[in-house]
């Protein structure tokens, strides 16, 4: 391996270690700063700059690549009636819980509320799908706007993140609690949710491997 191609190497594995150190701190502190998140890659602040201008530019691919993931897990199983591939979609979700959490962090925050809603747009767009397609066929509630429905499961599985975070709540059960209250906000009721994780081999924790790009 030529001089150049391993430079090339280093810079390309310090930057995948400043998005992993910035994904890891912003979930705990979404005020990081960016020498704490070069710290805490191994780096100098200095090497940030060969890769980010600044801290924001920095923020901005952290989100987009913890978006790019869940997009991946987002993939629709065409085969699923829509309670499962609802149940699915949160489980899979579950499955990559820190990345669901920061990208969650920043919905709110200023300057990259938009960012982050453009970013989660096929991911939102994946359950509206499901929805409709549930309201169709009689199985899921059909009571409630689509749009208000997806606000409403989208906020039930970010209540079991922070309760996730709040609690210790263990990948198990934060697996089934995921699918019980998404489902539960769809229109299933407890006993009916329930019987459906048990019946469905594929909804058994644990939850499909996360997705790296």
């Amino acid at each position: 391996m030529t001089s150049t191609s391993l430079r090339r190497r280093d810079a390309e594995e310090n930057a995948v270690a400043l998005l992993d150190a910035a994904a890891e701190l912003l979930v705990v502190d979404p005020d990081a700063s960016l020498e704490t998140i070069a710290s805490r890659a191994g780096l100098s602040r200095r090497a940030v700059y060969g890769h980010y201008a600044n801290r924001d530019e920095l923020i901005a691919a952290t989100i987009e690549r913890g978006a790019a993931r869940l997009t991946s897990l987002a993939a629709p199983a065409p085969s699923d009636a829509p309670p499962v591939a609802l149940a699915t979609l949160g489980a899979r979700l579950w499955g990559a819980v820190e990345q669901v959490r920061m990208v969650a962090s920043f919905a709110l925050r200023g300057p990259h509320a938009h960012r982050v809603a453009a970013a989660l747009q096929p991911v939102r767009d994946r359950l509206a799908a499901i929805l409709s397609a549930g309201v169709s066929d009689g199985s899921l509630r059909s009571d409630i706007p689509i749009a208000t429905l997806a606000h409403l499961v989208e906020r039930a599985a970010i209540d079991v993140l922070e309760e996730a975070a709040e609690t210790g709540l263990s990948r198990e059960d934060g697996h089934r609690l995921v699918m019980l209250m998404t489902l539960g906000a769809a229109g299933l009721s407890a006993t009916d949710a329930g019987t459906l994780i048990a019946a469905t081999a594929s909804l058994r924790h644990p939850a499909p491997t996360e997705v790296r790009s």
